[in-house]
């Protein structure tokens, strides 16, 4: 099985424009999660994807694999399914955040295993939740899952409800889950995922997978017990600083 990683990386960015070219201690956002990605076992080749000629000319820079998409996209999975639909000889596509430039690659393979069963179509990666303040945070998404693993519902809200006990108590009755935004879909569900309409689950909580799910397709799901610092903000941007360099 051949596995490529793909980076969607667009300049325009409501909160913080620019965010890959951001400087992090001395290297771009986007050159930091290409280096982490490619320090995963399970890839075979890693591309960034973008929209904006700053992006690709700095990506050719520091001798990054690096493609121009559409600046008509309205998702990373769009982004990624045009990448792929140039692709031969790849089986499955991870579409990894370009905004967490600390990611570990071990994430990147641990997603890229649940294609190791036949009948993956699509796979992402939860963490458990670990405080209340994290559990009722509307931007971080939960997860409820089946028997098998697959998740069948997103919401940013704290489900599943837990009836009878306080809401303060629900993290020592029963687990629950985060998600993390990267996915793993076999190339051919990608092509059928970009065709699929918007659907009004989608529309109601601003999460794409809804859709994938409301339209009948299986999301496998792997547990990580790695934390992520995404950045969407300047202010998350300094946070990371503060963390890791001092600065």
């Amino acid at each position: 099985m051949k596995i490529i990683g793909i980076i969607p990386a667009r300049y325009d960015s409501s909160r913080f424009p620019g965010k890959p070219l951001a400087d992090i201690a001395g290297q771009s956002m986007i050159q930091r999660v290409y280096h982490q990605a490619k320090h995963a076992t399970s890839l075979s080749e890693v591309i960034v994807a973008t929209d904006d000629q700053r992006i690709y000319d700095h990506v050719k820079s520091f001798a990054g694999n690096v493609m121009m998409t559409s600046k008509e996209h309205q998702s990373g999975t769009d982004r990624c399914a045009e990448v792929a639909a140039t692709l031969v000889g790849f089986d499955v596509a991870i579409n990894i955040q370009g905004d967490e430039p600390f990611i570990d690659p071990q994430q990147i393979d641990l997603l890229a295993s649940c294609f190791q069963q036949a009948d993956t179509e699509i796979a992402t990666l939860i963490r458990r939740v670990e405080s209340e303040d994290e559990l009722f945070n509307e931007n971080k998404p939960k997860v409820v899952l089946n028997r098998k693993g697959e998740a069948i519902y997103f919401s940013r809200q704290a489900v599943p409800f837990l009836r009878g006990q306080k809401s303060n108590q629900w993290l020592n009755h029963r687990p629950y889950y985060n998600h993390i935004g990267i996915y793993g879909y076999r190339l051919d569900i990608l092509k059928q995922l970009t065709a699929l309409p918007l659907s009004d689950l989608e529309t109601m909580e601003s999460l794409e997978q809804l859709r994938w799910i409301d339209n009948g397709y299986k999301i496998q799901t792997a547990v990580s017990t790695h934390s992520n610092d995404a950045i969407d903000t300047p202010e998350d941007l300094q946070h990371v600083l503060d963390k890791y360099f001092n600065l």
